[in-house]
């Protein structure tokens, strides 16, 4: 395996190997972790609403563990698919107003599965050039033909759509928000252009589900547009502070996902356990509206100091709050001083990013005060002084 070293020895040259590090919650503090000795103030999280030490669901998950046991046991179709399912699918449903929901293990799982069922070879996925690589590699895997759009650019995608009216099947795919700038998806122009040239549209609301929408049922919903989407996905993992994944939409759609879904027919089951906390956690975002409007209050505040400050930052009104740097090695830099001062902020590298835009990614939390953050940017604009982020 020589070759591995060598490469791992460029990686490393180019400040772009990655390694693991543990990190330990507070319980009770979803807004700070502790590595090592040290007590962070978490802003690397997407643990948007604070939900993930919610006694609720802590409650939730450890009464369901005597009754249902550890795990699953088997996939869905065997015998995973316990009572907790239904009754979740059915909530969730109902929350968005579709006909049906589908429970994934993950969201990659569920991109990954729903993109490979739905589309095939002699078929065209369009897809924005930031969409996660999750409905990337959903795409690779369907071996549809992968049209990439510029970024929000819809004039490209429309010469992308003409290009390939003819194809059998046409499907356009997008994050709502995008986890790595923070920005919003024109929902609207992508509606009309999916009407315009007969195609299917499947919206990714990963990190905007819980966010927005008067019960939190996403950006789609706020923006009235949840008819009009096709396919809807939303993860467990982000805003509902547990993990998993679903989809929403037709019962044609969903019945369509039990039979071709390969990631959902040839896996384990979530633990039931893991069901009976998502359900607490569907209840809490629905009824606990202040966390969202704490999180949209903390947004504002903290992407204007920096804004205000001279950083370079992301557009957008959502959790995450990118401060790109450039360099790969100043992020890093950049990085570690943030976590020697006490705040825990990842520097995000390519190929995660494009070239060029390495970034310190920050995202909020409920559980984050207004004192946590106003000294948070104090700390953010001192350090971007001295690494020469902002200028004097």
């Amino acid at each position: 395996m020589k070759w591995m070293e060598d490469e791992l020895a460029l990686l490393a040259g180019a400040s772009l190997e990655r390694s693991l590090r543990d990190t330990v919650p507070v319980p009770g503090r979803a807004g700070y972790a502790v590595r090592g000795e040290r007590r962070l103030l978490n802003l690397s999280s997407n643990d948007y609403l604070g939900l993930s030490q919610h006694p609720a669901i802590l409650e939730a998950i450890r009464q369901s563990l005597p009754a249902e046991g550890g795990g699953a046991g088997a996939s869905r179709l065997v015998t995973g698919n316990r009572s907790p399912y239904s009754r979740l699918e059915e909530a969730l449903a109902a929350w968005q107003n579709r006909e049906a929901a589908l429970v994934f293990a993950n969201g990659y799982m569920a991109n990954c599965g729903v993109i490979q069922a739905v589309v095939g070879r002699g078929d065209a996925v369009f897809s924005d050039r930031l969409n996660h690589a999750s409905i990337v590699d959903g795409i690779v895997l369907s071996r549809a033909e992968h049209a990439r759009y510029r970024h929000n650019d819809m004039e490209h995608l429309r010469q992308l759509l003409h290009k390939h009216r003819d194809k059998r099947r046409k499907l356009i795919v997008t994050d709502a928000v995008f986890s790595m700038d923070g920005d919003r998806a024109p929902l609207r122009e992508l509606v009309e252009l999916k009407r315009e040239y007969g195609a299917n549209l499947m919206v990714d609301e990963a990190h905007s589900g819980g966010i927005y929408g008067e019960r939190g049922e996403g950006l789609c919903s706020e923006l009235g547009l949840g008819d009009e989407v096709d396919i809807h996905m939303g993860t467990f993992s982000k805003s509902f502070g547990v993990y998993g994944a679903y989809v929403c939409g037709s019962r044609t759609l969903i019945r369509w996902l039990v039979n071709k879904a390969r990631p959902l027919i040839y896996s384990t089951a979530l633990p039931p356990s893991i069901l009976a906390g998502i359900s607490t956690a569907l209840e809490l975002v629905q009824t606990e509206r202040w966390r969202r409007d704490k999180l949209v209050a903390s947004c504002l505040l903290f992407r204007s100091s920096l804004s205000a400050a001279g950083f370079h930052v992301g557009h957008g009104d959502s959790p995450i709050v990118p401060v790109i740097i450039g360099d790969n090695d100043r992020a890093l830099r950049f990085s570690e001083a943030l976590e020697e001062n006490g705040i825990a902020a990842v520097a995000i590298r390519p190929p995660t990013v494009p070239d060029g835009t390495a970034r310190i990614r920050f995202s909020l939390s409920a559980d984050h005060s207004e004192a946590e953050l106003t000294d948070a940017v104090s700390v953010i604009c001192r350090l971007g002084l001295e690494f020469g982020v902002l200028n004097r």
